[in-house]
């Protein structure tokens, strides 16, 4: 029987999901080693699988799924034990802090409405996810340290492949792959002083008339994801930071307030919360100098001068990528610019920002759109021009088109084989119980789920 591999912690569940419900249902279900199944955790999980299935049935033994998958879960966390893999305080603080931004980034940075929808505030999340963040980071490390060294040969590939009946073969619809040429506006004068005023002026007042930090990042910091959160940018390793920043706060002692820096981003005025080793905690407030009307003109002229350049065939657009390109991360691939939903440089047309669907609409392989205006994920407006590379034709998966994507399927069916021979494996050198009088009425159906069939059987014979 095909197994679900259900994610360890699903972060979309609600305080009434998953507090609320332990209150009322608190039966131990199983128990691998030192750790409990509560059957509040199945409910809980069974819920939120439900909630994203948007309509589509789940698999009548879903809820039995899920305790396999949760008995696995804890078996993990028990060989983590075993082999002392660990997870430091500030690596989970920083997922919890990575969390807790991108959520309020979805919700308009609005603490209120963050508080509104999960009934606690995003500290008190982060409190709560703690223990759960922590031991998904432990089984994540320990998933990968099982899998660390499985590869995948093109014999598999094919084999994989010729394994699939034709009738069910994939589809893949029309894709493009693309690359771009960036020119960001360059600030004026006028605007980059002002911005360096405001915020040298900010910074005196915090230190001078000892305003607090946070109430000035809540109202005049442009980073408005960190804004929401007092200018708190959460536990980071170094190098994580741009350089002009992390030099600048390595200097400071805990609750220092920094002089303003200037990084590609503005003005900050920083503030140490903490430090342990290669990690740090930092407040800032970030100060954008406005981009005129102006500024963005002489980007579209500056860009739409080296577009001509390649459509005289006077440079070739990657000779244009080399010379002029602004945008370092497609720069650093040949200009591709990558799907952010795949991590691959190929995209399904329905895929495309706007913007970019539009320009190419009718374009021929090798043709270069007309300059495009397009705002980033920080708000930056910059342009583009993009080369269409290649455009497939809508088609049944094969080999030849295709192997990129079959390899990677291959070689996760193979990685999931793995684990759940790995775990078959390890149940009996861990102490498994089954709490079969705490199942109930459900005890037959959960004996007749072919997944837990391993589950019961160790419960038999456990030492």
């Amino acid at each position: 029987m095909k197994k679900i591999w259900i994610p360890v912690i699903l972060w979309a569940l609600c305080h009434s999901l998953t507090f609320a419900q332990r209150q009322q249902i608190d039966k131990v279900i199983g128990v691998v080693g030192n750790h409990i199944i509560l059957q509040s955790d199945v409910e809980a999980q069974l819920k939120s699988l439900k909630s994203q299935s948007q309509g589509v049935d789940l698999p009548e033994d879903a809820r039995w799924l899920v305790f396999d998958q949760l008995l696995a879960n804890a078996l993990m966390l028990a060989e983590a034990e075993q082999d002392s893999i660990l997870v430091g305080d500030m690596e989970v603080q920083a997922q919890l802090d990575a969390r807790v931004t991108q959520i309020l980034a979805y919700m308009n940075n609005d603490p209120q409405k963050f508080k509104e929808f999960y009934d606690m505030t995003p500290s008190e999340m982060k409190d709560f996810m703690r223990d759960q963040m922590k031991d998904q980071l432990v089984q994540q490390k320990m998933q990968q340290q099982i899998m660390s060294s499985i590869t995948i040969t093109p014999k598999e590939v094919k084999d994989f492949f010729n394994g699939i009946p034709s009738d069910s073969l994939p589809y893949f619809n029309s894709e493009v792959e693309l690359a771009e040429i960036v020119i960001k506006p360059k600030i004026n004068p006028i605007e980059d002083a002002r911005a360096r005023k405001l915020a040298r002026n900010l910074m005196l007042q915090i230190v001078e008339d000892s305003v607090d930090f946070e109430v000035l990042a809540k109202k005049y910091s442009d980073d408005r994801a960190s804004a929401a959160l007092g200018g708190n940018l959460g536990v980071q390793a170094r190098g994580t930071l741009v350089p002009e920043f992390e030099a600048m706060a390595y200097q400071l002692k805990p609750g220092e307030v920094s002089e303003v820096v200037k990084t590609e981003f503005g003005y900050h005025v920083i503030q140490l919360i903490n430090r342990l080793g290669n990690t740090i905690n930092t407040k800032h407030i970030l100060i954008r100098p406005d981009i005129t009307t102006e500024d963005r003109e002489g980007a579209y002229q500056e860009l739409d001068s080296i577009r001509n350049l390649i459509l005289a065939d006077s440079i070739n657009f990657a000779q244009g990528i080399a010379l002029y390109s602004e945008e370092d991360f497609s720069k650093t691939r040949a200009g591709r610019i990558m799907n952010p939903m795949t991590g691959e440089p190929y995209f399904e047309l329905g895929d495309l920002e706007p913007s970019i669907y539009f320009a190419i609409d009718g374009m021929k392989e090798g043709e270069v759109t007309k300059v495009i205006e397009y705002e980033t994920r920080t708000g930056d407006k910059q342009f583009r021009i993009v080369k269409l590379l290649t455009r497939t034709e809508p088609h049944v998966a094969n080999l030849k088109d295709d192997y990129s994507k079959i390899r990677k399927a291959a070689l996760e069916s193979k990685k999931g084989r793995f684990i759940i021979d790995w775990i078959d494996r390890k149940i009996a050198d861990n102490y498994i119980e089954i709490k079969l009088e705490n199942l109930g009425e459900q005890l037959t159906e959960a004996k007749a789920c072919e997944a837990l069939k391993k589950w019961f059987d160790a419960n038999s014979v456990r030492p």
